[in-house]
């Protein structure tokens, strides 16, 4: 460590979270440390207008790398302390983007001998996901896992330990789904949450500490500071207010007339050959060896730039110019001293300018060298990288410079010019790496007016792109405000792709397989009719919430109706079939007047194909076309079977494809797929897949492709493979289904005198002329509204969520045909009804009463119903009837608490 490295980080100056909490009355209770590593911002957003600052992440403060990278570096010590020698060789940690990519990786190296994997919101080529995850409140998967090697989640095995590492801990909700994701594809037996700080309520404590115990696993903390954030009633309104005040008082200002010319030097690097650029596809230790050895060179080979174009000290180019499209005023580096008001009694990192004015000077040209303070700018989730060349040009250049880091974001934060908040200016500038989810503002915080002589910006090679370099884009907006910039460009790493296999299966038809006629659907799935998959209920739900199965491994006995609930079946078709015939009508007519002729109709097996079959019925019915129609297996959390895609794009123009479902209930499947399609083709294979679901009934507002937004019995809910032809739902487990196959099913043809699949499409489709002129009038319609998401089901889902104690979005099933696959095939907690929902809900409530489940009429429920599955689920949950036990056993025997380390 550098003699700049062991200074002592904080000094008394004005803490970065008075402006708030004068404001606001948000205040942090905890240890002393806490007014040191944040400060308070506001942003707009929904759930949460004040933002959280760390002052020794390097992410919207510029601050010494060295503080930055000793900060995770120390956490990864005390992990590795806590572990062991042994252990910690065993271990991988993963990291969260796109803020705590950086943390990730010093965590990594303070255990040494670990490897570093972090999440991304990058699909990347030629790179299929081992797995993801989502934030609780993202209407799509957030995070992508895309590990080179796919046995690197895996580690050492059960008894490895994962080591998750966040900037901070607020409700634990990202760990959970993490942990709960992951836990399904490798169980293991110990887990280390590393975090900066951990700002937890009890509750949310609580919650983990009852989720370790249910999967049975041991679960560490490891953090640097701890404490709540104290938020008064209201604080979320006044905070949005506040907002919406401050954005109106500053005015978006036009772009300079006469942009300003970036005058940018290239700096190359020589980066080592076969080191990746960070943790996207996984570091090893020897990839951390490689880069160390190569850190001083790349070093002085910045320091030589810097040299050769510093300009004139007198110079003051850019110095406390505007900064920011909103006029936002530029703040100068603080150098105030007085005494910290109100909580916390300084700010992290910034020391005390007492170096000697002449350092670093050339005597006989009176020109400095060197510029005396160097920004390292690194880019959103290339954090690690520009860290370590920033420690390494720290190391190099003593006290000739003061050299600080920070980073690029995507996410929109209020800046005030005031001593008092943590965010003094930002620039805006637009993307520049053509990310997935399509073109965007982007932001760099903390660096217009901070007086940077020169500002090293840093960004992998797939980020180097024309909008860099545009008048608009970062390098210029830099320019602005600094004499100097430099470009060091980091090698994209690009993983071996995948190679496709050279020989696809064939689709499986009726008779051999299902009772549809040939014509009606090719499944592609392979046939398993002869592995026993069935496991009883209760032990299956057991198996799925403590982590030790998927749901996709295994099947439910079938459910065999009695003569009450199959009688109950045949008077609710006779009722809705017309009803049916007109959603099957409409959205029909809408898939064929907005894709074209003649679309390959695809659907998500089980529950899409008998409305596949009625789509493609009304489509020759009413016009004479022979649509093509498959059935695909997809499966929440593990993605789409991507053999089945590439077979389809082998034989069929994947534009031409519409995917087609039963219902929407929440928008998991709807969610799921567009992950699914989008890493698919980032993963090299063929593209043009449009992710979008055409499905009977869209309660959920979920899609713009739907039949009907009512939440209304649809008959083949009721059953299960008797009205699908007799297949089973699909099936994915690794020692069954390998990297080229189909996902699997079963035909159970033991089922046959029981089987209504065809005679459920015969009365639909018997339907179809007296709908014929209600459909023309509908589909007008609805072309002719707006039909965006509104993703109305979601928040309600969320709702349910949190008022029920659930926290687990996955185990509430809302709407007439997920309650029903609840009382089915899950162990059912509880039924909400809408009060007053008629016949609709007739087999719901002698499923319930069947199966001993509370039904509770409730108001306000954008649904008919929504199933609840048992969110504390072991054997105890129910009787040996099968009843639901009220109450049931919260959580199982065993398993390790969670410890604080």
């Amino acid at each position: 460590m550098s003699e700049r490295a062991t200074r002592e980080e904080t000094v008394n100056v004005v803490w970065s979270g008075n402006w708030v909490a004068e404001r606001l009355g948000v205040a942090l209770e905890g240890g002393d440390e806490l007014g040191d590593l944040l400060g308070l911002a506001l942003r707009r957003n929904p759930k949460r207008a004040h933002l959280l600052v760390s002052n020794v992440l390097g992410k919207h403060v510029p601050q010494l790398p060295s503080v930055v990278h000793g900060a995770g570096y120390e956490l990864g010590e005390r992990v590795r302390a806590l572990l062991g020698p042994q252990e910690a060789r065993r271990a991988v940690v993963l990291g969260y983007a796109e803020t705590a990519t950086g943390l990730g990786h010093a965590v990594a190296d303070g255990l040494r001998d670990a490897p570093y994997l972090h999440s991304t919101r990058r699909p990347v080529a030629g790179v299929a996901p081992a797995g993801g995850f989502e934030e609780s409140h993202s209407h799509a998967t957030s995070h992508l896992l895309l590990p080179e090697d796919r046995d690197l989640l895996a580690g050492g095995g059960p008894a490895s330990t994962l080591v998750l590492v966040d900037d901070e801990f607020s409700t634990g909700n990202t760990v959970l789904n993490t942990v709960r994701a992951l836990h399904a594809l490798h169980p293991r037996e110990r887990y280390v949450i590393v975090a900066l700080v951990d700002m937890r309520s009890p509750a949310d404590r609580d919650r983990l500490t009852a989720f370790a115990a249910e999967i049975g696993a041991r679960v560490d903390l490891v953090t640097r500071a701890a404490g709540t954030v104290a938020l008064p009633d209201g604080v979320l309104e006044r905070g949005q207010a506040l907002v919406a005040e401050q954005e109106a008082r500053t005015p978006a200002s036009a772009p300079p007339s006469v942009p300003v010319p970036a005058h940018v030097t290239r700096v190359a690097l020589d980066w080592p050959a076969g080191v990746p650029d960070g943790g996207r596809h996984g570091f090893t230790p020897d990839h951390r060896a490689a880069l160390e050895a190569a850190l001083p060179a790349m070093a002085e080979r910045i320091a030589t730039a810097l040299d050769a174009g510093a300009p004139d000290r007198g110079d003051d180019h850019g110095q406390g110019a505007d900064g920011d499209r909103d006029r936002i005023p530029a703040a100068e580096p603080d150098r105030d001293r007085s005494p910290a008001r109100g909580q916390g009694q300084g700010r992290v990192g910034d020391q005390d300018q007492d170096q000697d004015q002449g350092q670093g000077q050339d005597q006989d040209q009176g020109r400095v060298r060197a510029p005396r303070r160097v920004l390292v700018l690194g880019f959103e989730e290339l954090m690690y990288a520009p860290l370590r060349l920033g420690t390494a040009l720290e190391e190099l250049l003593g006290a000739r410079a003061e050299v600080r880091y920070s980073t690029t974001t995507r996410s929109p934060v209020l800046a005030v010019d005031d001593l008092g908040y943590a965010i003094r200016t930002r620039l805006v500038f637009p993307a520049h790496d053509d990310p997935a989810d399509g073109p965007g503002d982007r932001y760099a915080y903390n660096v217009a007016g901070a007086g940077f002589d020169a500002v090293v910006a840093v960004v992998d090679s797939t980020a180097d792109t024309p909008a860099l370099h545009a008048p608009d884009g970062l390098l210029a907006r830099l320019a602005e405000h600094t004499g100097q910039v430099l470009l060091a460009v980091v090698p994209s790493y690009t993983p071996t792709p995948v190679q496709e296999p050279a020989v696809l299966p064939e689709p499986l038809r009726g008779p051999d397989f299902s009772s549809y006629a040939p014509d009606e659907v090719g499944w592609l799935l392979q046939d398993l009719s002869d592995t026993e998959l069935e496991a009883p209920t209760e032990e299956r739900e057991e198996a799925i919430q403590s982590g030790g199965a998927h749901y996709a491994e295994s099947l439910p006995v079938e459910y065999q109706p009695s003569p009450a609930y199959q009688a109950l079946f045949t008077a609710a078709l006779e009722t809705s079939a017309a009803r049916i015939a007109r959603a099957v009508g409409t959205v029909t007519e809408t898939v064929l007047a907005e894709r074209g002729p003649r679309p390959v109709l695809v659907s998500l097996a089980r529950a899409g194909t008998p409305v596949g079959v009625l789509m493609r019925r009304w489509a020759r019915h009413r016009h004479g076309l022979d649509l093509p129609h498959y059935a695909i297996s997809i499966v929440r959390g593990r993605g789409i079977d991507a053999t089945a895609l590439r077979w389809l794009a082998a034989h069929h123009d994947p534009a031409d494809v519409v995917f087609v479902d039963g219902w929407t209930g929440k928008g998991a499947i709807t969610r799921e797929l567009a992950a699914a399609v989008e890493a698919f083709e980032a993963s090299g294979n063929p593209a043009g897949f449009d992710p979008e679901i055409a499905v009977l009934a869209d309660p959920g507002g979920c899609v713009r492709t739907y039949g009907t937004r009512e939440d209304f019995l649809i008959p083949s809910a009721c059953l299960n493979s008797t009205v699908s032809g007799l297949i089973s739902r699909t099936v994915l487990r690794a020692d069954l289904v390998g990297p080229d196959d189909f996902h699997g099913g079963k035909f159970y043809r033991e089922l046959a005198a029981s089987d209504v699949s065809n005679h459920f499409l015969d009365t639909v489709a018997a339907r179809f002329d007296d709908v014929a002129a209600e459909v023309d009038d509908a589909t007008k319609e609805l072309l002719a509204a707006d039909r965006a998401p509104t993703w109305e089901g979601w928040a309600a889902v969320e709702r349910i969520s949190e008022e029920y104690g659930i926290h687990d979005v996955n185990l509430v099933k809302p709407g007439v045909g997920e309650t029903t696959r609840v009382l089915l095939r899950r162990v059912p907690w509880k039924i909400l009804a809408r009060r007053g929902a008629g016949p609709d809900l007739e087999h719901i409530r002698l499923l319930a009463e069947q199966r001993g489940v509370p039904v509770e009429e409730v108001d306000d429920l954008p649904y008919s119903c929504v199933g609840l599955i048992h969110p504390r689920f072991t054997r105890g949950a129910t009787g040996a009837d099968g009843r639901a036990v009220a109450g049931g056993s919260p959580v199982a025997d065993g398993g390790e608490a969670v410890r604080e380390a």
